[in-house]
């Protein structure tokens, strides 16, 4: 019953026959026990220890036990003194695996692969957006069901003007309520202007943005806007999230009359390098592999410029580009 304080069944034994016989020396108290001398040794080395067995104030070259009520009591409140030193030393430890576990988290939670990148926080999110913009190519898709309000950005100022100022072709699917704000009118007006092209619907399931078809950005949670983002590059979920896009593309409804947008909006690196190449006979096989793009890229370039040059053939398609000074 007092092994919590380091004094075992056999140490006691020891302690109490030095208590009942003190002038008792080791061997007879190895006697009296039935115990090994070495046993009964090494035991009363540990009472020393545990400060049971002293030196004799009269006699230098003597021990006695101390009595259980001083000796027992002051183990007592040693151990009590350790316990609390590890009671705080555990509170400290805890506190930093506490830290330890958070950091960790936000290793998980922001961890970044080949593939799939995940975006902590609206902050992270919106700061990689803007990077994905920059190194946008090609295109730029979005279904955006945030609503308008007076917090948000000068369409001059805002980033969608500066991607289309660089050519890059944008898609923007807007909910039907955006209608009601003629600052949010005003904005959609001037990204129709420069070249983008703008449809409402009554409802959207989330926000997803689309970079060159190859890079997916959806939120981490679609009922949190404040959670972060996922961002995919995983061929399967981009291709289901085009898909997504163009069901509710399909089924929109055009905000302004195409033929009011700005026809000179410039064309992007790639475009005016595939016109260059079909010019000289290349197929979407050649000009993919030239380019370094995949072949539905390749495709959707040519059909993009076809539209915007109302060619219904390639040979369309160079007549009204070379009119234009494209080739």
């Amino acid at each position: 019953m007092l092994e919590p304080l380091g004094v075992d069944e056999a140490t006691f034994a020891v302690y109490h026959a030095l208590l009942s016989h003190p002038d008792s020396t080791p061997e007879q108290i190895a006697s009296l026990l039935q115990k090994p001398l070495a046993d009964v040794q090494a035991l009363m080395d540990k009472l020393r220890l545990l400060e049971l067995l002293v030196p004799t104030w009269t006699n230098p070259d003597g021990e006695h036990a101390v009595h259980p009520r001083v000796g027992l009591s002051g183990l007592a409140e040693r151990r009590r003194t350790e316990l609390n030193k590890m009671l705080g030393e555990l509170k400290e430890a805890e506190a930093s695996a506490e830290v330890i576990a958070e950091q960790y988290n936000e290793l998980l939670t922001s961890r970044s692969t080949g593939d799939v990148e995940v975006l902590k926080g609206r902050a992270n999110a919106s700061r990689r957006i803007e990077e994905l913009a920059l190194k946008t190519r090609e295109t730029f898709w979005g279904l955006i069901p945030a609503h308008f309000d007076e917090t948000m950005p000068a369409s001059e100022k805002s980033p969608d003007t500066e991607v289309l100022r660089r050519g890059i072709k944008m898609r923007t699917v807007y909910l039907q309520s955006m209608t009601e704000s003629k600052q949010a009118q005003g904005y959609a007006a001037t990204i129709h202007r420069l070249g983008g092209e703008v449809r409402v619907t009554p409802t959207l399931p989330m926000r997803l943005l689309l970079f060159d078809e190859e890079v997916a950005v959806m939120p981490m949670d679609p009922e949190n806007p404040t959670a972060g983002a996922v961002i995919h590059r995983t061929p399967a979920v981009v291709s289901v999230a085009l898909a997504l896009f163009d069901a509710y593309w399909s089924r929109a409804t055009e905000m302004f009359d195409p033929d009011d947008r700005d026809d000179e909006t410039p064309l992007t690196p790639h475009e005016s390098e595939v016109l260059r190449l079909l010019a000289g006979g290349a197929k979407d096989e050649q000009v993919a592999r030239l380019l370094g793009i995949s072949l539905r890229t390749a495709r959707r370039i040519t059909a993009n410029l076809s539209e915007r040059l109302d060619a219904a053939s390639r040979f369309e398609l160079g007549v009204a580009a070379a009119k234009r000074g494209w080739v």
